[in-house]
């Protein structure tokens, strides 16, 4: 059995599939790539990872096998000896092509131009179209996968020729989202989202009118990013991103990160493209994304999405995802985003018509396609049940903030509400602080902080103790009025000038960042408070909830330092009320 693949795209849908031949000792799995897609990055990788026979795709084409499977429709695939199947790699099959392109040149599967053109701006649906499905008249695909009577529907309409090798199986990729549903709070934490924290997934599928294209005209993403970071506040708000594999492979993982280097200091996860970006999906609170599949998936999960780019121009009129498109709330880039994200978080209510198109056999995918794959190689299915692999839990990817955060915060007795973000918001209120992480990527910052902290172990002998650390780090930066070194999800050290060395601990009932934490305590400090010789517990409010936390005299093998008195910055502080 062969698996076609075009590029890493398709690559993870033919992923989905290959648990259907596991224990099978009669099916010998090879894989092979047509060299046909512009985005060839990351399949060698996937190939490694299979550790499955590869062959090159002239031989392949000339080599006979029981079946072959493919996710697109690139490359020389009526050339095949053998059954063929074809699936789809996102939500069915959505996208218009522009006039004279994806046409295929008879007998060869190449796009060629000048046959069954259409008026500019209405080219057929890529997949549903005679330029796709037919070679001299006639359908040379024995098996072509559809996930939802609708999209029978709009082949019989557009390609009635290729109607007899339609089978409809379900989507195997919403079936395994689905069945992983129950461990949203495990993806949640692997990637470090706090409890009552929100997580807003960016998205963007390729196009050039995508979000992470122009947008329909303006160029959204360098501009909105830093903005998101800026006004959500950083302990209320995760951020991580989603981009369509094209954009992954097709710039190169190294210059997409380095596009969205600010992004990534400011707390920013990339996500996996091929093994992660289902997981993100069932763990967010909310998408930002355009006309792709993860989109529509996200709302077919009943998850709020903002589009930041429509492209309808783009979609068939008549598929789900463009009458999704047509009534999905719009973000307005220019307006202030917290409003947007808060409102559409508390107000929205999950439309069933996405999840009913998604597919029409919810938890049978496996089911429905094994049957049709062993059928086309004549062989006896398998006494066991069909069935996906789960979806694996990612590594723990917790946020890492080294951009200076701005801190706002409003002290009552024991009581610190407490606000953090990359930029001061016009008209915020509070008394305010800056915070710089040590490895900022301007060491000028540092100069200009009033807490400066950094995360690691309290036996890192690079950075020496707890104690060594914050001791040097106050005589290395004399302007500084706090070291906080966070030394696990729930403990720091705070060494402040006047004041010395303390230990904080977050409760049981508490999730905070225990940075935030430390700068709670400086404000409490720098506000006339004193700690008793029996320690204090502080009330550390934050947008996610109240955070008991217990502040003890620190033993960290160093004398406090004493010195210059505490600086409380009013940097950016609304002047008090008349």
């Amino acid at each position: 059995m062969l698996l076609v693949v075009h590029n890493v795209t398709s690559a993870g849908r033919l992923l989905d599939l290959v648990p259907l031949f596991h224990d099978d000792f009669r099916v010998q799995l090879l894989v092979t790539s047509t060299g046909s897609s512009a985005f060839q990055g990351g399949i060698r990788e996937i190939f490694a990872d299979l550790e499955l026979p590869e062959l090159p795709w002239e031989q392949a084409l000339s080599t006979p096998v029981d079946l072959a499977i493919s996710a697109s429709f690139g490359g020389e695939l009526a050339q095949i000896q053998g059954p063929l199947s074809v699936i789809s790699h996102g939500v069915g099959y959505t996208k218009r092509l522009a006039a004279g392109s994806g046409q295929r040149a008879a007998g060869s599967g190449q796009r060629a131009a000048g046959s069954g053109q259409r008026a500019a701006g209405s080219g057929p649906t890529f997949g549903l179209s005679p330029d796709w499905l037919l070679v001299k008249g006639e359908s040379f695909v024995d098996g072509f996968v559809l996930s939802h009577p609708e999209q029978l529907e709009r082949l019989e309409r557009a390609c009635v020729e290729a109607v007899p090798s339609a089978v409809l199986a379900g989507d195997p990729c919403f079936d395994r989202i689905i069945a992983a549903r129950p461990y949203r709070d495990r993806f949640r934490r692997a990637l470090g989202v706090r409890r009552g924290q929100r997580l807003v997934v960016l998205n963007s599928t390729w196009n050039p009118e995508g979000f992470f294209g122009n947008g329909g005209g303006q160029d959204i993403v360098p501009s909105l990013l830093p903005r998101l970071a800026a006004e959500l506040p950083a302990d209320d708000y995760r951020l991580a991103a989603v981009l369509h594999p094209n954009i992954w492979y097709g710039h190169g993982p190294g210059q997409v990160r380095a596009w969205l280097d600010r992004a990534r200091r400011s707390g920013l996860a990339l996500i996996d493209p091929v093994h992660a970006w289902r997981q993100a999906l069932l763990a967010a609170d909310l998408v930002i994304g355009d006309f792709g599949a993860v989109s529509y998936y996200a709302s077919a999960l009943g998850t709020p999405v903002l589009l930041a780019a429509d492209g309808q121009e783009t979609l068939d009129p008549e598929a789900p995802l463009a009458d999704f498109v047509r009534c999905a709330p719009r973000l307005d880039p220019h307006a202030p985003l917290r409003p947007q994200v808060e409102e559409i978080i508390e107000r929205h209510r999950p439309d069933a018509r996405s999840a009913k198109f998604v597919t029409s056999d919810p938890g049978r995918s496996a089911l429905l396609l094994r049957r049709h794959f062993y059928a086309s190689m004549d062989l006896p299915e398998p006494a066991s049940s069909a069935s996906f692999e789960p979806l694996a839990l990612p590594p723990y990817t917790p946020p890492r903030v080294t951009a200076p955060l701005h801190v706002r915060t409003s002290v009552q007795g024991t009581d610190i509400v407490l606000e953090r973000s990359t930029e001061h918001p016009h008209g915020a209120g509070g008394d305010a602080h800056l915070a710089v992480h040590e490895e900022t990527r301007h060491p000028g910052d540092l100069e200009l902080a009033d807490v400066i902290m950094r995360k690691g172990q309290p036996d890192d002998s690079r950075l020496g103790s707890p104690g060594t650390w914050t001791s040097e780090v106050l005589s290395l930066h004399p302007h500084c009025s706090a070291a906080v070194y966070v030394t696990g999800p729930d403990t720091c050290t705070v060494r402040t000038r006047e004041h010395g060395v303390f230990l904080l601990r977050s409760t049981v009932e508490a999730d905070v960042d225990p940075a935030a934490c430390g700068s709670a305590l400086y404000a409490w400090l720098a506000g006339g408070g004193n700690i008793p010789a029996g320690g204090v517990t502080l009330r550390v409010h934050t947008g996610n909830g109240v955070h008991p936390v217990v502040v003890d005299a620190g033993s960290t093998g160093c004398p406090p330092r004493s010195g210059a008195a505490e600086r409380p910055s009013t940097a950016g502080a609304e002047p008090p009320a008349e």
